[in-house]
Formats: C-alpha cells, sequence, structure tokens
C-alpha cells in the first residue's frame, strides 16, 4: 500500500483568516478534537502512521552548511513566508483517491464558530527508497 505524507498548510484568508493563537479555547478544542476524532479513525482502519502539529515559525531555524565551516543558524520568523507548514499526517492506504478523500476531510476542519477552515492540504506520496547497501 503507498503511504501518503499530508502537509497540514496554514494560510489566511483561505477560508479562515483568523490565526488559531486569536481563537476562542472552544473553537480551539473542537478544532483539536476534531483531529483526534479523525486519527483514531485513521487508526481503526489501519492508515494511521503519525501524525504531528508543528510549532510556530517564531521557533524556526534554518540551517545552511558548505561541509567546511561552522553551519549558518538563521531563527524565524521568515518574513517571506506567506504560509507556515502547522502539521503533518503519514498514512498508508490502499490508493491515492483515498488519501485525497483524507486530505478533503482535514481541510474542512472546523475553525472559529466551527466553520470549515479550507486549510490547504499538500498531498506527497512517499518513495520507496533503494536497499541500502552494507
Amino acid at each position: 500500500m503507498p503511504k501518503y505524507m499530508l502537509l497540514q498548510n496554514y494560510e489566511g484568508g483561505a477560508g479562515c483568516d483568523v490565526p488559531m493563537t486569536e481563537w476562542t479555547p472552544e473553537d480551539i478544542k473542537a478544532h483539536i478534537e476534531f483531529q483526534h476524532v479523525l486519527n483514531r479513525e485513521l487508526v481503526a482502519n489501519g492508515e494511521f502512521v503519525e501524525a504531528q502539529g508543528l510549532a510556530g515559525p517564531e521557533l524556526a531555524k534554518k540551517v545552511t552548511f558548505d561541509g567546511v565551516t561552522a553551519p549558518v543558524v538563521t531563527d524565524g520568523p521568515f518574513p517571506e513566508v506567506k504560509e507556515l507548514l502547522a502539521g503533518y499526517r503519514v498514512v498508508d492506504v490502499e490508493s491515492e483517491a483515498r488519501a485525497i478523500e483524507i486530505a478533503a476531510k482535514i481541510s474542512a476542519a472546523p475553525g472559529p464558530a466551527g466553520a470549515p477552515i479550507q486549510q490547504p492540504i499538500e498531498l506527497r506520496q512517499i518513495m520507496d527508497a533503494p536497499p541500502i547497501q552494507p
């Protein structure tokens, strides 16, 4: 069965232009409960591999290295970023169609006042790596 990574991007204005830090506690609770319910459904279906939320861009770091000198570490936030990766799920499903169905469900997660946030979900198939030679 193919595995897919579903990248949850936050882009203000997609269906919700209010950052989660400004949501009511009830709206945050409903959103997180939705995520837990979906994860339990995926576990029950044998499709769940992993899911994680990510810290905000204010805690991000970019690391570049030339292989010789000390690595260069740049602290976030990065003003050129118009969207941020809020989290991801990895699913192991029968088909791309099923991965799209799950991505659509994630996109419609509840936001303020329960309205679907229409969060863009990037769907990427995880490729099989070539075997590692000893």
